[in-house]
């Protein structure tokens, strides 16, 4: 049976990646907000977000001498999990809605319920410190509850905006900001390299993992150009000359041509080479 001190440091490994995880959403989220007010916000709450992870980080090594968020089994795969889980929603989420004030407004309500789910997080977090007897850790979970009760209610606030933006451009066909002038697609790539840097000794184990390493080139591959592919000029390229040079490709680098070839020319024949080498 766990004692309190050892659901506490479960609970803050849990915490910990979650806001790791929401690093990158907030990346993509600021990203596809125009400039403003409201996009201002997230930005300092993204501040936020990566000083809640250097806390509870710190509180770790307090309780923990021993804990390291790669060799961690539960935070590791917290962590591993997380970063793919936000990676991959950054493009699905470059493809919601008509309309960049759909994708906002859509956005927003997901951060209501991210920031509800971190409420109730530090909530209990709080909780089990107290009976832990560990006021330092409560008084911290108080703290960070309190920013992200703070951002739901400016979130909050800004949803009767944005529902007129919607309709201003979905019903009344005036828009009120471009969406290709946010720079999503460089920020989703640029997120991309940052987990790469940020969980390097941990990418080669994750990549192990059945899916990871999918996953991660079906995301690169959503926002790719051309030049981005491992494979030097493959719009002209031939199904035959694609196949020929599939094998010695990493499953990431598979994955990706085959996200960008179902985007594109979609060819059946590309698509089962590509298959066959995936996973072997």
């Amino acid at each position: 049976m766990d004692t309190p001190e050892q659901k506490l440091v479960q609970y803050l490994m849990e915490a910990r990646a979650m806001e790791h995880a929401l690093v990158r959403v907030l990346q993509a989220q600021i990203a596809m907000t125009p400039r403003g007010s409201y996009r201002s916000a997230i930005e300092n709450h993204l501040n936020e977000t990566r000083r809640h992870s250097d806390l509870i980080g710190d509180r770790l090594r307090a309780l923990d001498p021993g804990f390291n968020p790669v060799t961690t089994i539960v935070g590791f795969w917290e962590d591993v999990f997380g970063q793919t889980v936000a990676l991959g929603k950054a493009p699905f989420d470059l493809l919601r809605g008509t309309r960049g004030e759909e994708k906002v407004l859509k956005n927003a309500k997901d951060a209501c319920a991210s920031e509800s789910l971190e409420i109730a997080t530090y909530t209990a977090i709080e909780q089990v410190a107290r009976r832990a007897g560990d006021r330092q850790t409560a008084e911290m979970a108080a703290d960070i509850r309190a920013d992200e009760q703070r951002m739901l209610a400016r979130v909050m606030q800004e949803l009767p905006r944005l529902a007129d933006a919607v309709v201003g451009a979905e019903v009344e066909g005036e828009p009120s900001f471009d969406a290709t002038t946010t720079g999503a697609a460089d920020a989703v790539r640029t997120a991309a390299r940052e987990v790469d840097a940020a969980a390097r000794d941990s990418a080669g184990a994750a990549r192990k993992v059945p899916g990871v390493a999918e996953a991660e080139g079906e995301v690169r591959g959503a926002v790719a150009s051309e030049d981005d592919l491992p494979l030097a000029g493959y719009d002209n390229l031939t199904v035959e000359q694609i196949t020929e040079r599939l094998s010695g490709l990493s499953q990431v680098d598979l994955a990706m041509i085959d996200a960008y070839e179902r985007a594109h020319k979609n060819r059946a024949g590309v698509l089962r080479a590509i298959g066959s080498h995936l996973s072997t």
